[in-house]
């Protein structure tokens, strides 16, 4: 499974696709630019629509961008958009988000986006809120210093071990929201709980607010890790969706440190029983935590644990 959809929005602006041909646009600041290309529909190649865009809307003005397909992205990996927005940092002065590789299974299965090396955004454009990336293949995130990032966000069917690694050992003192769709080993998505270890500790990230460690198939293995995590009770949000949590992860969870302090907590695609759903639910609703249980879902083939699958993968 490997359903995706395109952003609805980015940097609380609604996402608008930037086509060449004349029509009416909203105000520069005013949405969230998406720079797209079919490569297999006669559309012009995505620098000579990004050099429109910058021709048309006044760059000096764009406060979020979206690099969405930039030609077959499984032959041609993001360097080559993100090297163009880079290379206009000088016009795009008021940049406050960056989403790369906003593209639907349609467009590319999300284990075909070959990413690159994306801290280059953030040494470009120091004033970033928002980094957003979908696709972990050859994506590179060695450790970096952004003092005003509030939001990291990989969304990914495979997310490498060293770019989680290399997110950890990065200096982002603003960070609120920290989103990592960790994968199947299968499509690179290597993280063991020890490389989560000094993120869980709360070493890091002074002012993280919401952690999201999804889509993972050791989810029950992360439950009981922040189960016990000095790091979570600070935490607004917690979010375990979109992975292979069952009863065991969410019974660690319960016997693990309270959680009624949290704002929400989100299970939603699991494999938990209607008891566990319940009882996980009355241990926190009463408190005024909203609970996502939503979407419970059957192992294939009834194979038990074995046959318990993420939501995203190839």
């Amino acid at each position: 499974m490997s359903h995706v959809d395109h952003l609805q929005e980015l940097l609380g602006l609604p996402a608008v696709d930037f086509h060449p041909a004349p029509s009416p646009l909203p105000a520069a600041d005013a949405a969230a630019w998406r720079i797209a290309v079919n490569p297999y529909d006669e559309d012009p190649p995505w620098d000579e629509v990004f050099d429109e865009f910058l021709k048309t809307v006044d760059p000096g003005k764009v406060r979020a961008l979206i690099v969405g397909q930039w030609g077959e992205a499984y032959d041609n990996d993001s360097s080559f958009p993100i090297n163009l927005v880079i290379a206009a940092a000088d016009r795009l002065t008021s940049l406050e988000a960056v989403f790369v590789g906003d593209m639907t299974s349609e467009e590319n299965e999300i284990s075909w986006i070959e990413q690159s090396n994306v801290t280059g955004l953030l040494s470009a454009f120091p004033r970033l809120l928002e980094l957003g990336v979908r696709g972990g293949s050859k994506l590179r995130f060695p450790p970096v210093h952004h003092t005003r990032l509030r939001s990291l966000v990989f969304e990914s069917g495979g997310l490498p071990a060293d770019v989680v690694r290399g997110v950890i050992e990065s200096e982002l003192p603003a960070l609120d929201h920290l989103d990592l769709w960790l994968g199947v080993s299968e499509y690179g998505g290597d993280t063991e709980i020890a490389d989560l270890a000094p993120l869980l500790s709360g070493s890091r990230f002074p002012g993280l607010r919401h952690l999201g460690l999804r889509n993972s198939e050791i989810q029950n293995e992360i439950a009981a890790a922040v189960a016990s995590a000095p790091l979570v009770a600070r935490l607004r949000t917690l979010d375990l969706s979109n992975g292979t949590l069952g009863d065991e992860g969410a019974a660690a969870l319960l016997e693990g440190q309270p959680l009624t302090h949290l704002e929400c907590l989100d299970l939603h695609h699991h494999f938990l029983s209607e008891e566990m759903e319940r009882r996980v639910a009355d241990a926190l609703e009463p408190h005024g935590v909203r609970v996502d249980v939503s979407e419970r879902e059957e192992p294939w083939d009834g194979r038990g644990a074995e046959g318990r699958y993420t939501a995203v993968a190839e």
